[in-house]
């Protein structure tokens, strides 16, 4: 009989990380369903998980979709009422899933949650994808209590709250199964990076609520599939924040508000040639192109109503760096 929370984890010859983390995963989530989704490895994954982990049920997918499309296809096949995707980078700790089944159980409005998420190499501190709890601010840059751009938080206690926020970070994504589909789950074009911010975005403009616990905590690596430095992530952070945001804003805001980001990342990418190298601002010119080119279909993925106050934070750029 299957248990109500599914912890779905997306493989992609990551077989080290699953040697490492994996077995904390198993030991600590005994009222869970364990699924490795594979996106077609070339490494010994799966005859590891057969040998070390006969009870971790496996689904196999015919290639590799990314993140979205890889959680899209092996979703399908696992029918538990919660979901929770787990990054394989991911050490979870002693009842980190009770309270977030609490929380659900609580308020059925509630869509989708995530936990405090700390860095594993230095576990005093937030890690940078989710910390204390995704905000946006009113331009739609992503950004978390705990971590502002690159700037990193100590964890104090200061998170240690169960509230409401704006998105739910992918690398430990706790959901309702029927609200993930009533969304058509991820945006597949997305391939990887910012599609979770886009799903609660959904989520909200329908009317569904975004939590964090900080009673729920665990630790993430990070960069385990590309590295902060990547031309390729720089490329995929920008492009899928500009579909986000004209699949999302309220109409007319979307209009001023694109074109200013569009003229503010554009020029942000001579610091990221200075700062990283001049394969980030062919990155930034390219994402450009990889929106406009996608913009007809965006268009038609918009919401009948989108929530015209979607931000917590205002000029959340000029308050930083000026």
């Amino acid at each position: 009989m299957s248990k109500k929370l599914a912890v779905a984890i997306l493989n992609w010859n990551g077989k080290n990380w699953l040697e490492k983390f994996l077995p904390s995963v198993v030991q600590f989530s005994q009222d869970a369903d364990i699924y490795v989704i594979d996106n077609l490895s070339t490494d010994d994954s799966i005859s590891f998980l057969q040998s070390q982990f006969p009870n971790v049920k496996i689904i196999k997918n015919d290639k590799n979709y990314g993140f979205a499309g890889g959680y899209n296809e092996g979703l399908k096949e696992i029918k538990n009422e919660f979901y929770c995707l787990l990054n394989s980078d991911v050490e979870v700790t002693e009842n980190w899933i009770g309270p977030i089944l609490n929380l659900f159980e609580k308020d059925s409005s509630v869509s989708a949650i995530q936990p405090k998420i700390l860095s594993f190499n230095n576990k005093n501190y937030f890690e940078f994808a989710g910390a204390g709890g995704g905000l946006i601010d009113n331009l739609g840059y992503p950004y978390c209590r705990g971590r502002v751009f690159d700037d990193i938080e100590e964890d104090k206690g200061q998170y240690d709250d169960e509230t409401e926020i704006f998105w739910a970070s992918g690398c430990c994504l706790f959901i309702r199964s029927k609200d993930f589909w009533e969304q058509k789950g991820f945006d597949e074009r997305f391939f990887a990076h910012q599609e979770e911010i886009d799903l609660c975005w959904r989520l909200i403009n329908s009317g569904k609520k975004i939590f964090y616990t900080g009673k729920s905590k665990v630790y993430h690596v990070g960069g385990g599939t590309l590295n902060k430095q990547s031309p390729q992530k720089t490329y995929l952070n920008i492009r899928n924040n500009f579909s986000m945001l004209l699949k999302n804003l309220p109409f007319p805001r979307l209009i001023w508000l694109i074109f200013f980001r569009l003229c503010l990342d554009g020029a942000a990418s001579f610091y990221f040639a200075y700062k990283n190298g001049v394969s980030h601002f062919w990155a930034v010119l390219r994402a450009h192109f990889g929106f406009y080119g996608q913009a007809f279909g965006t268009w038609k993925l918009r919401q009948k109503y989108q929530k015209d106050k979607f931000y917590q934070s205002k000029w959340l750029i000029f308050k930083h760096f000026l």
